[in-house]
């Protein structure tokens, strides 16, 4: 079964990440204030972007990636800017 990994705008311009198999069903639920927590405190939300996977198991590693990186390389992701993306995914924390 499919699954959908999705990134929404929250009010207060936070991001929010999650992973779901029915992603107009589950945007609805966070509009109308069913969703997470963080989301429900926050509303209105706006899908910003979102990626389709063959499996939701796929769909959820790909979430759990993205919840890991900064505020600006979700961004990134969603302008599509895919050279600041690729900046901002340099590990600064190897010795040189």
């Amino acid at each position: 079964m499919k699954g959908y990994m999705y990134i929404l705008r929250c009010s207060n311009g936070s991001l929010y990440t999650g992973s779901t198999k029915y992603l107009e069903i589950r945007i609805r639920q966070h509009q109308a204030g069913f969703g997470a927590n963080h989301t429900k405190k926050h509303l209105p939300v706006e899908l910003v972007y979102y990626e389709e996977f063959q499996r939701i198991d796929v769909a959820f590693y790909r979430e759990k990636q993205i919840q890991k990186w900064t505020h600006k390389k979700k961004l990134a992701l969603i302008e599509g800017d895919f050279d600041a993306l690729k900046a901002l995914s340099i590990c600064r924390s190897k010795k040189q």
